[in-house]
């Protein structure tokens, strides 16, 4: 389906029982909505019914051509625009990667938008940033962004001898050739790419903290042992930056990409998530 939101069409992919508690659920980078196809079938086993947003620069609808325009506080308020398309007042808030972040910045900056969090990969912006400042591991981690804020640079590395760059950033993830290539061959598309590194041309560290604390929402965060981007010191930093109920779910000999290659632990932690909240656990 296509929705209309803040003057931008986002594609939107829903299922699940009608009446369902509603479950959004955001995409990171080099991936799209596809990257929840193995999850939102047992979430929907489940009861639960769940939106798949292709978030701005994905969507083809979506994609302004200002940097600025994709701030992470703008990405955060298409959330918001989408359920409030939706018709929905409050949502169980999923995301991956690039998704996690903008879900930390919705249930931080709109909290009654928000009636639990799920964070897979990526922890509370301040348990990254403090990592980032005071773990060498973690500042190693994260150097591939300097290259993904270069203009021109990027999309050229990662898309030069048919995106082979791009395809080794899945390495580890157990998709399969066809897998990984529904993933590259939308960035492949004129001008996709660009839209979606954008995000990291568009990261102000400084700025985008101001008003951020403590996450009070009830929070799940999923982290994987062999993450490349994100490291232990970052991952053990989150618990105390949330004022709710929180769990941690570590997973042992995982990569980055966990929906992926873990699905059925990824709605696991979804579903115990959300019954807690409906029984109030």
């Amino acid at each position: 389906m296509k929705i209309t939101a803040r003057s931008l069409v986002f594609d939107v992919i829903e299922g699940g029982p009608p009446d369902g508690p509603p479950v959004l659920l955001l995409h990171g980078f080099p991936q799209h909505s596809g990257e929840w196809a193995a999850v939102t079938p047992l979430l929907h086993a489940a009861g639960l019914r769940t939106y798949a947003l292709d978030q701005r620069g994905t969507s083809p609808g979506a994609r302004p051509e200002a940097v600025e325009d994709y701030r992470i506080t703008e990405c955060a308020l298409d959330a918001v625009a989408v359920l409030d398309a939706l018709g929905v007042p409050a949502v169980h808030l999923v995301g991956h990667d690039w998704g996690a972040i903008c879900a930390w910045h919705v249930a931080l900056r709109h909290p009654a938008r928000v009636r639990t969090l799920t964070a897979v990969s990526v922890p509370h912006p301040h348990a990254t940033a403090r990592a980032y400042l005071f773990d060498a591991d973690q500042r190693e981690r994260s150097a591939y962004i300097k290259l993904f804020r270069q203009p021109g640079r990027a999309e050229t590395a990662l898309l030069e001898d048919d995106a082979r760059r791009m395809r080794a950033l899945f390495a580890g993830s157990g998709l399969t050739d066809e897998g990984v290539d529904s993933y590259v061959r939308p960035l492949q598309q004129p001008g996709a790419l660009t839209a979606a590194l954008n995000w990291y041309r568009a990261m102000n560290p400084k700025a985008d903290l101001i008003g951020i604390g403590r996450c009070r929402v009830p929070t799940t965060y999923v982290w994987s042992d062999e993450d490349l981007a994100i490291g232990a010191t970052a991952a053990r930093g989150c618990a105390s930056r949330v004022a709710a109920d929180y769990r941690f779910v570590p997973l042992a000999g995982v990569s980055h990409w966990i929906p992926d290659q873990v699905p059925g632990a990824v709605a696991d932690a979804i579903i115990a998530r959300c019954m807690a909240e409906a029984t109030g656990g």
